[in-house]
């Protein structure tokens, strides 16, 4: 039987969530391709990990655990991934579309000789093979992607497939592997920023601010709505460039693609490479003085006012309502 191969991504010992979407996005796909569900696990110390795997659909999983790999590098880890779809000659690959995904994507591509489409916002079988759905020209259009190769890969934007509740009663086999952890660099000290705060690209709330929040002393109105809500914290081009905010939030073309259930933009105009990293959010709030501003028109609700007094409500508003659920 043919397998569909999805790279779970792990960070500090939990998967990430954007790795379960690709396993439960590969299980729907199973049926039309008469295939199973194998995940490909790297790192050190996960094994336990494999179990989560099997719960949201994996039917085997192939693990690399191994001191070696504990952190994340493009040799060893292509490497491992291309040892595993080298030898099962998947129907499809699926990698998660974060920061680890785009760089390894492209890579095992290239080794294995598969054809690659990034950043996809939807798949489903056709003539009983993978076609994929991405954006093109800033989200302006989409194009339908087919495959004449034999082992099609996709990267999925995170956020867009939907994550399956798990089912605890479904195990995978698990198969233990080692890869040659040789190569030209290594990896001998990951240094990250202990921020506390929600990741951007998997929240499934964003909070973002632009240029109408007029300085960066007035930027704590939209870091106040999202610790209330649980949200993680964006920001246009714009307020980056005038260094109120470090590049890490900037929502963009040239920053950070998101696809949160709830994107609330706080007097952010809507340029096109703004609304590049954003518009696939399911539901869009806007608040904008300027009634015209184009951030509307992808907007599902918008509130045309200022937000300094829009925001300290809202923000008022969600206290109750978080604090009534508990």
């Amino acid at each position: 039987m043919a397998a569909i191969i999805t790279f779970a991504e792990q960070r500090d010992g939990k998967l990430r969530r954007p790795s379960l979407e690709a396993v439960c996005e590969a299980r729907r796909l199973a049926g039309g391709l008469s295939a199973s569900v194998e995940a490909v696990l790297i790192g050190s110390g996960v094994r336990a990990l494999a179990d989560e795997l099997g719960a949201h659909g994996a039917d085997k999983v192939h693990l690399f655990d191994q001191a070696e790999l504990a952190a994340y590098a493009t040799e060893t880890y292509a490497r491992a991934l291309a040892q595993v779809i080298g030898e099962s000659k998947p129907a499809a690959v699926l990698i998660p579309f974060t920061a680890m995904g785009k760089d390894l994507a492209p890579r095992v591509a290239a080794k294995v000789g598969a054809g690659l489409a990034s950043d996809c916002v939807a798949l489903s079988i056709r003539d009983g093979r993978l076609e994929a759905r991405r954006p093109m020209y800033a989200g302006r259009a989409y194009a339908a992607v087919s495959f004449e190769c034999e082992c099609p890969m996709a990267s999925l934007r995170p956020n867009v497939f939907a994550l399956a509740a798990p089912d605890l009663s479904r195990k995978a086999e698990i198969v233990s592997r080692t890869v040659d952890t040789g190569c030209r660099a290594q990896v001998v000290k990951v240094e990250a920023t202990a921020s506390g705060k929600v990741e951007l690209t998997e929240a499934q709330i964003v909070v973002s601010g632009g240029r109408g929040l007029k300085g960066p002393e007035h930027f704590q109105l939209v870091e106040q709505l999202a610790a209330v809500m649980g949200a993680a914290v964006g920001a246009s081009r714009a307020v980056v460039d005038a260094g109120w905010v470090e590049h890490r939030y900037q929502v963009g073309q040239t920053g950070k693609t998101v696809s949160p259930t709830l994107y609330i933009a706080c007097g952010i105009s809507g340029a096109i490479q703004h609304l590049a990293g954003m518009s696939s959010s399911k539901v869009i709030v806007a608040i904008n003085k300027d009634p015209d501003a184009p951030i509307f028109k992808v907007a599902d609700y918008g509130i045309v006012g200022d937000l300094f007094e829009v925001v300290p409500k809202l923000t008022e508003a969600a206290q109750v309502h978080f604090a009534a659920k508990g």
